[in-house]
């Protein structure tokens, strides 16, 4: 993690190059040859201000991004923020400000709303389900649930919202889920196959297996060499009684038909950690907008 004047801190993996290579493909997507309503009506050298609107109180997410795409389609642009990521915003407030050339602030203008409204509802929303587990030992999770390409974006978002990430990809943990399971032959294959690999490969990597019911708890246990057991789907008299089994030998993960209704009964089991996917593939954006500040 890196220092960040806007939430505290910026993940290491929303890295220059990922920021650059989305901006500049995204504004080629958008604007392509010429933004051709700005071209058409608006003076080439008129400056002006507009200002970012909140419509919706939540969280207020994508500040920091906002500025790269601004400086990415206009050095010149001036951003004066009243908002920090992070924050609560409520509907009516002014976020920020920006001035410059009006048709570098119209160009801008989508993408910049595009992100900031995705990654706001995505920390409204981690941020809530965050209150609902208070006073709990238990840590909310995102998961790979995410939409291609904007994974960065969407997990910065969970932390701005006071979740946690879970790995980050394929490649920096081992999750055997029951697919693996079952090709594998058994939880026992699987998991020592994956110590074995790692043993040989020399990779650090974390193991978390995936189990069904308190009989593959069992069997998680008695084999050894994982870090993280998911308890997949279980109800929550039956997650407690593996919380107990395990004896904190082990972290644990709740996860699938977690909601709303059932969070605060979930981590009241005691487990260590509450995945939810929903949290970056159903979510729905905030709302905001950017108007022109108009001299009157």
């Amino acid at each position: 993690m890196s220092f960040s004047y806007f939430c505290g801190v910026k993940p290491d993996y929303v890295t220059s190059d990922y920021v650059n290579s989305f901006i500049d493909q995204a504004i080629a997507e958008d604007i392509g040859e010429g933004d051709h309503s700005s071209l058409s009506t608006i003076p080439e050298n008129l400056q002006g201000t507009a200002r970012l609107k909140i419509k919706q109180n939540g969280i207020i997410a994508g500040l920091e991004f906002a500025m790269d795409i601004f400086n990415k389609i206009d050095p010149k642009l001036e951003i004066t923020y009243n908002k920090k990521d992070g924050e609560q915003v409520s509907i009516g407030e002014i976020a920020f400000e920006v001035k410059g050339s009006v048709r570098s602030i119209l160009s801008a203008e989508r993408l910049v709303l595009n992100c900031m409204q995705r990654m706001s509802g995505i920390a409204t929303y981690t941020n809530r389900l965050c209150k609902l587990i208070e006073g709990t030992n238990a840590k909310i999770l995102d998961t790979r649930k995410t939409t291609p390409n904007l994974r960065p974006l969407e997990k910065w978002s969970v932390i701005i919202g006071g979740g946690t990430n879970h790995r980050f990809a394929l490649y920096d943990m081992i999750m055997l889920k029951d697919n693996h399971i079952d090709y594998s032959g058994g939880i026992a294959n699987a998991l020592k196959s994956a110590n074995e690999y790692l043993k040989e490969s020399g990779k650090q990597l974390k193991i978390e297996v995936e189990t069904r019911n308190l009989g593959e708890v069992s069997e998680v246990i008695n084999t050894a060499g994982a870090d993280v057991i998911m308890l997949d789907n279980m109800d929550p008299e039956t997650m407690k009684d593996a919380v107990e089994l395990i004896g904190g030998k082990i972290k644990t993960e709740a996860s699938g038909g977690i909601t709303e209704e059932n969070i605060l009964e979930m981590a009241q089991t005691g487990v260590d950690y509450i995945s939810i996917g929903a949290l970056t593939h159903s979510v729905k954006s905030l709302d905001m907008s950017l108007k022109a500040e108009i001299e009157k």
